[in-house]
Protein backbone atom coordinates (compact mmCIF):
# COMPACT_ATOMS: atom_id res chain seq x y z
CA UNK A 1 0.00 0.00 0.00
CA UNK A 2 1.25 3.57 -1.04
CA UNK A 3 0.30 6.74 0.11
CA UNK A 4 -1.13 8.44 -3.48
CA UNK A 5 -2.34 12.34 -1.77
CA UNK A 6 -1.98 14.51 1.06
CA UNK A 7 -5.23 16.95 1.00
CA UNK A 8 -5.75 20.03 3.43
CA UNK A 9 -8.97 20.97 3.36
CA UNK A 10 -10.04 25.07 4.74
CA UNK A 11 -13.25 24.74 6.55
CA UNK A 12 -14.55 28.27 7.51
CA UNK A 13 -18.40 28.78 8.79
CA UNK A 14 -19.14 32.55 9.54
CA UNK A 15 -18.45 33.91 13.20
CA UNK A 16 -20.89 35.97 14.67
CA UNK A 17 -17.90 36.99 17.12
CA UNK A 18 -15.25 36.62 15.63
CA UNK A 19 -13.21 39.54 17.50
CA UNK A 20 -13.21 37.22 20.26
CA UNK A 21 -10.50 34.47 20.58
CA UNK A 22 -12.86 31.09 19.11
CA UNK A 23 -10.58 28.99 16.78
CA UNK A 24 -13.70 26.42 16.03
CA UNK A 25 -14.99 28.69 13.27
CA UNK A 26 -11.84 28.16 11.50
CA UNK A 27 -10.51 24.45 11.08
CA UNK A 28 -8.18 22.48 8.43
CA UNK A 29 -8.59 19.18 7.62
CA UNK A 30 -5.83 16.96 6.40
CA UNK A 31 -6.86 13.68 4.03
CA UNK A 32 -4.43 11.24 3.71
CA UNK A 33 -5.25 8.57 0.74
CA UNK A 34 -3.88 5.46 -0.24
CA UNK A 35 -3.57 3.33 -3.40
CA UNK A 36 -6.45 1.14 -2.02
CA UNK A 37 -9.04 3.50 -1.40
CA UNK A 38 -8.04 3.59 2.82
CA UNK A 39 -8.16 6.86 3.46
CA UNK A 40 -7.14 8.55 6.86
CA UNK A 41 -8.15 12.05 8.48
CA UNK A 42 -7.02 14.39 11.00
CA UNK A 43 -7.07 18.10 11.66
CA UNK A 44 -4.40 21.13 12.66
CA UNK A 45 -5.28 23.51 15.17
CA UNK A 46 -3.56 26.58 13.13
CA UNK A 47 -4.09 28.78 10.33
CA UNK A 48 -5.57 26.97 7.31
CA UNK A 49 -3.87 28.60 4.46
CA UNK A 50 -0.17 28.33 5.90
CA UNK A 51 -1.11 24.52 6.52
CA UNK A 52 -1.72 24.19 2.99
CA UNK A 53 1.43 25.51 2.09
CA UNK A 54 3.33 23.77 4.07
CA UNK A 55 1.72 20.23 3.11
CA UNK A 56 1.39 21.29 -0.50
CA UNK A 57 4.55 23.48 -1.73
CA UNK A 58 6.90 23.34 -3.69
CA UNK A 59 9.32 22.05 -2.06
CA UNK A 60 12.60 24.77 -1.85
CA UNK A 61 15.41 22.22 -1.17
CA UNK A 62 15.94 18.82 0.61
CA UNK A 63 15.44 20.18 4.17
CA UNK A 64 12.45 22.61 3.32
CA UNK A 65 10.13 19.90 1.51
CA UNK A 66 6.39 20.19 1.23
CA UNK A 67 4.99 17.27 3.23
CA UNK A 68 3.04 15.73 0.33
CA UNK A 69 6.21 15.24 -1.43
CA UNK A 70 7.79 13.69 1.66
CA UNK A 71 5.05 11.05 1.89
CA UNK A 72 3.29 10.58 -1.57
CA UNK A 73 4.67 6.98 -2.67
CA UNK A 74 5.72 6.09 0.75
CA UNK A 75 4.09 2.89 3.19
CA UNK A 76 1.69 4.13 5.80
CA UNK A 77 2.36 1.56 7.89
CA UNK A 78 4.06 2.92 10.33
CA UNK A 79 3.15 6.78 11.46
CA UNK A 80 6.75 6.88 13.80
CA UNK A 81 9.16 6.50 11.13
CA UNK A 82 6.92 9.06 8.77
CA UNK A 83 6.38 11.54 11.82
CA UNK A 84 10.66 11.86 11.56
CA UNK A 85 10.69 11.88 7.76
CA UNK A 86 8.19 14.75 7.64
CA UNK A 87 10.05 16.59 11.08
CA UNK A 88 13.57 16.29 9.30
CA UNK A 89 12.77 17.33 5.82
CA UNK A 90 11.06 20.72 7.19
CA UNK A 91 13.89 21.50 9.76
CA UNK A 92 14.61 24.46 7.26
CA UNK A 93 11.68 26.26 8.02
CA UNK A 94 11.00 25.52 11.50
CA UNK A 95 10.97 22.58 13.69
CA UNK A 96 8.50 24.04 16.34
CA UNK A 97 4.99 26.04 15.83
CA UNK A 98 3.51 26.15 11.70
CA UNK A 99 5.27 23.34 10.57
CA UNK A 100 4.32 21.25 13.45
CA UNK A 101 1.26 21.78 13.69
CA UNK A 102 0.98 20.20 9.81
CA UNK A 103 2.67 17.50 10.51
CA UNK A 104 0.45 16.93 13.75
CA UNK A 105 -2.35 17.02 11.45
CA UNK A 106 -1.27 14.77 9.05
CA UNK A 107 0.01 12.56 12.10
CA UNK A 108 -3.37 12.27 12.75
CA UNK A 109 -4.51 10.88 9.70
CA UNK A 110 -1.84 8.47 9.85
CA UNK A 111 -2.36 7.03 12.85
CA UNK A 112 -6.32 7.04 11.77
CA UNK A 113 -4.97 5.12 8.59
CA UNK A 114 -2.79 2.22 10.37
CA UNK A 115 -5.72 1.46 12.66
CA UNK A 116 -7.78 0.85 9.12
CA UNK A 117 -5.19 -0.73 7.87
CA UNK A 118 -4.59 -3.42 11.40
CA UNK A 119 -8.95 -3.36 11.31
CA UNK A 120 -8.22 -1.78 15.36
CA UNK A 121 -8.90 1.34 17.22
CA UNK A 122 -5.67 3.50 17.71
CA UNK A 123 -5.84 3.55 21.53
CA UNK A 124 -5.12 0.12 20.82
CA UNK A 125 -1.95 0.65 18.88
CA UNK A 126 -1.05 3.29 21.88
CA UNK A 127 -0.33 0.09 23.49
CA UNK A 128 -3.70 -0.48 24.64
CA UNK A 129 -6.76 1.24 26.22
CA UNK A 130 -6.94 1.14 30.19
CA UNK A 131 -10.51 2.89 30.40
CA UNK A 132 -13.58 2.65 28.19
CA UNK A 133 -15.02 6.07 29.28
CA UNK A 134 -13.36 9.46 29.86
CA UNK A 135 -15.29 12.15 32.17
CA UNK A 136 -15.14 15.40 30.80
CA UNK A 137 -15.70 18.93 31.49
CA UNK A 138 -17.64 21.60 29.37
CA UNK A 139 -15.72 24.51 28.09
CA UNK A 140 -17.53 28.20 27.99
CA UNK A 141 -16.24 30.99 26.20
CA UNK A 142 -17.24 33.79 26.33
CA UNK A 143 -18.43 34.59 29.84
CA UNK A 144 -21.29 36.16 30.58
CA UNK A 145 -21.67 38.95 32.19
CA UNK A 146 -24.08 38.93 34.61
CA UNK A 147 -24.49 36.17 37.25
CA UNK A 148 -27.73 34.90 35.84
CA UNK A 149 -26.23 34.61 32.53
CA UNK A 150 -23.57 32.80 34.15
CA UNK A 151 -25.68 30.22 36.07
CA UNK A 152 -28.19 29.42 32.76
CA UNK A 153 -24.57 28.84 30.80
CA UNK A 154 -23.53 25.90 33.33
CA UNK A 155 -27.20 25.20 33.28
CA UNK A 156 -27.04 24.61 29.65
CA UNK A 157 -23.80 22.28 30.10
CA UNK A 158 -25.45 20.36 32.40
CA UNK A 159 -28.16 19.52 30.39
CA UNK A 160 -26.00 17.75 28.65
CA UNK A 161 -24.80 15.68 31.58
CA UNK A 162 -21.69 17.65 31.76
CA UNK A 163 -20.63 17.97 35.82
CA UNK A 164 -17.49 19.89 35.43
CA UNK A 165 -16.61 23.21 33.93
CA UNK A 166 -14.07 26.04 32.18
CA UNK A 167 -14.70 29.70 31.92
CA UNK A 168 -11.92 31.21 29.10
CA UNK A 169 -11.51 34.56 30.59
CA UNK A 170 -11.49 37.86 28.69
CA UNK A 171 -9.50 40.63 29.60
CA UNK A 172 -12.97 42.76 31.02
CA UNK A 173 -12.19 40.18 34.14
CA UNK A 174 -9.53 42.92 35.81
CA UNK A 175 -11.77 45.75 34.81
CA UNK A 176 -13.47 45.41 37.97
CA UNK A 177 -12.88 42.37 40.10
CA UNK A 178 -15.75 42.95 42.22
CA UNK A 179 -17.68 41.70 39.54
CA UNK A 180 -14.96 38.89 38.38
CA UNK A 181 -16.05 37.37 41.76
CA UNK A 182 -19.56 37.36 41.47
CA UNK A 183 -19.55 35.53 38.14
CA UNK A 184 -17.62 33.14 39.49
CA UNK A 185 -19.39 33.11 42.70
CA UNK A 186 -22.74 32.04 40.70
CA UNK A 187 -20.80 29.42 38.55
CA UNK A 188 -19.86 27.90 41.33
CA UNK A 189 -23.43 27.91 43.02
CA UNK A 190 -25.08 26.52 40.23
CA UNK A 191 -22.15 24.13 39.15
CA UNK A 192 -21.94 22.81 42.97
CA UNK A 193 -19.33 22.26 45.76
CA UNK A 194 -18.12 18.70 43.84
CA UNK A 195 -17.82 20.07 40.48
CA UNK A 196 -14.48 20.93 39.12
CA UNK A 197 -13.93 24.54 37.82
CA UNK A 198 -10.85 25.80 35.73
CA UNK A 199 -10.10 29.29 34.63
CA UNK A 200 -8.36 29.36 31.35
CA UNK A 201 -6.66 32.82 31.24
CA UNK A 202 -6.00 32.64 27.87
CA UNK A 203 -2.89 34.69 28.53
CA UNK A 204 -5.03 37.62 29.41
CA UNK A 205 -2.16 39.01 32.00
CA UNK A 206 0.74 41.18 31.15
CA UNK A 207 2.49 39.72 33.82
CA UNK A 208 2.56 37.62 37.22
CA UNK A 209 1.95 40.41 40.03
CA UNK A 210 -1.04 41.29 37.71
CA UNK A 211 -2.25 37.79 37.23
CA UNK A 212 -2.10 37.15 41.14
CA UNK A 213 -4.71 39.72 41.83
CA UNK A 214 -7.10 37.51 41.11
CA UNK A 215 -5.88 34.64 43.34
CA UNK A 216 -8.04 35.55 46.20
CA UNK A 217 -11.04 35.31 43.82
CA UNK A 218 -9.75 32.19 42.55
CA UNK A 219 -9.10 30.25 46.08
CA UNK A 220 -12.82 31.72 47.04
CA UNK A 221 -14.60 30.09 44.19
CA UNK A 222 -12.24 26.63 44.61
CA UNK A 223 -10.30 26.71 40.94
CA UNK A 224 -9.09 23.17 40.21
CA UNK A 225 -5.97 24.67 38.55
CA UNK A 226 -5.37 27.82 36.14
CA UNK A 227 -4.52 27.69 31.94
CA UNK A 228 -2.21 29.63 29.79
CA UNK A 229 -2.14 32.53 32.38
CA UNK A 230 0.97 34.56 31.16
CA UNK A 231 2.99 34.82 27.50
CA UNK A 232 4.93 31.48 27.18
CA UNK A 233 8.15 33.68 27.20
CA UNK A 234 7.90 34.52 30.45
CA UNK A 235 9.17 31.46 32.39
CA UNK A 236 10.17 33.94 35.27
CA UNK A 237 6.56 34.75 35.96
CA UNK A 238 5.27 31.17 35.11
CA UNK A 239 7.32 29.88 38.57
CA UNK A 240 6.22 33.04 40.32
CA UNK A 241 2.32 32.17 39.92
CA UNK A 242 3.32 28.25 40.59
CA UNK A 243 4.43 29.31 43.90
CA UNK A 244 0.37 30.41 45.42
CA UNK A 245 -0.86 27.46 46.03
CA UNK A 246 -3.41 27.21 42.24
CA UNK A 247 -1.56 24.56 39.84
CA UNK A 248 -0.81 26.24 36.32
CA UNK A 249 -1.42 24.69 33.11
CA UNK A 250 0.94 25.08 29.65
CA UNK A 251 0.84 24.59 26.56
CA UNK A 252 -2.28 25.13 24.16
CA UNK A 253 -1.08 28.56 23.12
CA UNK A 254 2.02 28.11 21.43
CA UNK A 255 3.83 25.35 22.65
CA UNK A 256 4.49 22.47 19.37
CA UNK A 257 7.85 20.10 20.67
CA UNK A 258 8.63 18.24 23.68
CA UNK A 259 11.63 20.99 24.64
CA UNK A 260 9.31 23.21 25.72
CA UNK A 261 6.77 21.69 27.74
CA UNK A 262 10.06 20.43 29.55
CA UNK A 263 11.70 23.88 29.35
CA UNK A 264 7.87 24.58 31.06
CA UNK A 265 7.85 22.41 33.72
CA UNK A 266 11.33 22.22 34.93
CA UNK A 267 12.13 26.44 35.00
CA UNK A 268 8.49 27.50 34.73
CA UNK A 269 6.77 25.47 37.74
CA UNK A 270 4.27 24.17 35.13
CA UNK A 271 2.31 21.01 36.91
CA UNK A 272 0.46 20.34 33.77
CA UNK A 273 0.62 20.28 30.51
CA UNK A 274 -1.82 20.97 28.35
CA UNK A 275 -0.90 19.72 24.67
CA UNK A 276 -3.08 20.46 21.58
CA UNK A 277 -2.52 16.65 20.03
CA UNK A 278 -2.58 18.59 16.30
CA UNK A 279 -0.60 21.30 17.38
CA UNK A 280 2.25 19.44 19.15
CA UNK A 281 2.59 16.44 16.22
CA UNK A 282 -0.02 14.34 16.35
CA UNK A 283 -0.26 11.04 18.38
CA UNK A 284 3.40 10.84 17.68
CA UNK A 285 4.35 14.40 19.23
CA UNK A 286 1.93 13.96 22.24
CA UNK A 287 3.72 10.47 23.57
CA UNK A 288 6.89 12.11 23.71
CA UNK A 289 5.27 14.96 25.47
CA UNK A 290 3.80 12.63 27.74
CA UNK A 291 6.82 10.38 28.68
CA UNK A 292 8.51 13.64 29.81
CA UNK A 293 5.99 14.74 31.62
CA UNK A 294 5.42 11.07 33.76
CA UNK A 295 8.86 11.36 34.45
CA UNK A 296 8.67 14.64 36.35
CA UNK A 297 5.76 13.35 38.22
CA UNK A 298 3.54 16.27 36.15
CA UNK A 299 0.11 15.71 34.40
CA UNK A 300 -1.42 15.82 30.98
CA UNK A 301 -4.96 17.30 30.33
CA UNK A 302 -5.50 17.79 26.39
CA UNK A 303 -6.53 20.77 24.84
CA UNK A 304 -9.10 20.19 22.15
CA UNK A 305 -11.63 23.05 20.72
CA UNK A 306 -11.83 22.23 17.71
CA UNK A 307 -14.44 19.49 16.00
CA UNK A 308 -14.98 15.65 16.96
CA UNK A 309 -12.11 14.73 14.53
CA UNK A 310 -10.01 15.92 17.97
CA UNK A 311 -12.31 15.16 20.48
CA UNK A 312 -11.95 11.41 18.83
CA UNK A 313 -7.72 11.82 18.99
CA UNK A 314 -7.93 12.58 22.80
CA UNK A 315 -10.33 10.37 23.71
CA UNK A 316 -7.85 7.70 22.42
CA UNK A 317 -4.81 9.18 23.88
CA UNK A 318 -6.83 9.53 27.25
CA UNK A 319 -7.83 5.86 27.21
CA UNK A 320 -4.23 4.65 26.70
CA UNK A 321 -2.87 7.02 29.70
CA UNK A 322 -1.76 5.67 32.92
CA UNK A 323 -3.93 8.35 34.74
CA UNK A 324 -7.48 9.25 34.27
CA UNK A 325 -7.93 12.49 33.18
CA UNK A 326 -10.90 14.48 32.14
CA UNK A 327 -11.44 15.05 28.65
CA UNK A 328 -11.99 19.12 26.91
CA UNK A 329 -15.61 18.51 25.66
CA UNK A 330 -16.01 22.64 23.69
CA UNK A 331 -19.38 24.08 24.19
CA UNK A 332 -18.86 26.31 21.29
CA UNK A 333 -22.17 26.68 18.99
CA UNK A 334 -19.82 26.50 16.12
CA UNK A 335 -21.43 24.32 13.33
CA UNK A 336 -17.72 22.81 12.58
CA UNK A 337 -17.84 21.98 16.28
CA UNK A 338 -20.54 19.17 16.02
CA UNK A 339 -21.06 18.54 12.19
CA UNK A 340 -17.67 17.91 10.59
CA UNK A 341 -18.11 13.96 11.49
CA UNK A 342 -21.04 11.86 10.99
CA UNK A 343 -20.09 10.30 14.43
CA UNK A 344 -20.88 12.34 17.72
CA UNK A 345 -19.58 12.00 21.51
CA UNK A 346 -22.09 12.66 23.80
CA UNK A 347 -21.93 12.93 27.55
CA UNK A 348 -23.82 10.12 29.32
CA UNK A 349 -25.21 10.62 32.68
CA UNK A 350 -22.44 9.55 34.33
CA UNK A 351 -20.65 12.97 32.76
CA UNK A 352 -18.24 10.63 30.57
CA UNK A 353 -17.66 10.21 26.91
CA UNK A 354 -17.63 6.78 25.44
CA UNK A 355 -13.86 6.15 24.02
CA UNK A 356 -14.59 5.26 19.76
CA UNK A 357 -13.85 1.19 19.45
CA UNK A 358 -14.03 1.67 15.75
CA UNK A 359 -10.94 1.09 13.29
CA UNK A 360 -8.43 4.31 13.50
CA UNK A 361 -9.85 7.11 15.16
CA UNK A 362 -13.33 6.26 15.11
CA UNK A 363 -14.78 8.87 12.85
CA UNK A 364 -15.68 9.52 9.43
CA UNK A 365 -16.09 12.47 7.25
CA UNK A 366 -19.23 14.38 6.84
CA UNK A 367 -19.13 15.51 3.35
CA UNK A 368 -22.32 17.62 3.61
CA UNK A 369 -20.50 19.69 6.07
CA UNK A 370 -17.20 19.82 4.30
CA UNK A 371 -18.69 21.09 0.68
CA UNK A 372 -20.66 23.57 2.56
CA UNK A 373 -17.85 25.32 4.61
CA UNK A 374 -15.22 24.16 2.39
CA UNK A 375 -13.00 27.59 2.09
CA UNK A 376 -12.19 28.40 -1.85
CA UNK A 377 -9.61 31.07 -1.64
Amino acid sequence: MKITSVEAIHLRAEDPLIELFDGSYDDCVLVVRTDSGCVGIGEAESMAPAIQAIVRGPSAHNHARALSAVLVGADPSDPVDLWHRMYESTNYIGRRGLAMHAIGGIDLALWDLRGKIEGKPVHELLGGARRDRVPAYGTIYPMAQTPEEVRAQIAEGQARNLRHFKFAADPWWMDDLAVTGRLLAAARRQAGDAAHLIVDAALSYRTAAEGLYLFPIFRDVGIWFLEAPLPLDDLEGHLEMSRHGIPIGVGDLGLTHVREFVEMMDRGGASICQPDISQVGGFTGIQQIAAAAYERGKRVITHGYKTNIEIAANLHFLAAQPNEEPLEFSLSRSPLRWNTTREHFPVEEDGCVRVPQGPGLGVTLNEETIERYRFAQ
